[in-house]
């Protein structure tokens, strides 16, 4: 065998054991077990595994052309638009820490497509977590709350669901949308309905 096909052969197998381990380490491959009892808490854990389900098939193996993809001049790009899903993943996991959302929003360090994706899916996953713990009685603590300088005002947990949840969904239906259309479907097999893959 010639050194460049040992070569080729080591990278090709480096970069296979690369994305088997991103598929382990990252939540949401397959949507978790259900919480063991229906509560205010548990239902919107739920929702948020639905949501972190569906994001992580949405964005898997997102190409350079799919990120700068979008439909029209007056569009946000896919990239653009996983930004956004970024923030409200962030303002999902900060209801769900207790932690405010301080505007404007900070600085943060410039992220790549890979780093946002799994820092947006450990959000949503510890989010849930903490919801899937908890009790109806207790949904009241996680109100969505708004820091600007001294000043801070919040909203009820219900916000949280008919806004950052609800809209999140619909941006990952975008993803899969424009994803199409940029010539990469989601890969076929996947049971948003069961939470599955064939």
């Amino acid at each position: 065998m010639t050194k460049v096909i040992k070569m080729f052969l080591f990278f090709s197998f480096f970069a296979f054991t690369t994305n088997a381990q991103e598929s382990e380490e990252l939540p949401y491959a397959e949507i978790p077990e259900y919480p063991e009892t229906y509560n205010a808490a548990t239902v919107s854990a739920r929702m948020i595994d639905g949501l972190g389900f569906r994001y992580y098939w949405a964005t898997k193996d997102l190409r350079e052309e799919d990120l700068n993809y979008k439909p029209s001049e007056t569009n946000r790009t896919t990239a653009e638009t996983l930004d956004h899903l970024y923030g409200l993943a962030t303002m999902i996991w900060n209801s769900a820490k207790q932690q405010p959302n301080v505007r404007p929003k900070p600085q943060e360090e410039p992220m790549t497509f890979e780093e946002q994706r799994a820092r947006t899916l450990k959000r949503l996953k510890e989010a849930s977590d903490i919801l899937r713990t908890s009790t109806s009685s207790e949904i009241e603590k996680f109100d969505i709350v708004f820091q600007r300088g001294e000043q801070s005002s919040s909203v009820p947990f219900w916000h949280q669901i008919n806004g950052p949840i609800a809209d999140a969904l619909w941006h990952t239906g975008q993803i899969v949308a424009y994803r199409r259309a940029s010539g990469n479907p989601m890969q076929a097999g996947v049971s948003v309905f069961m939470g599955t893959v064939k």
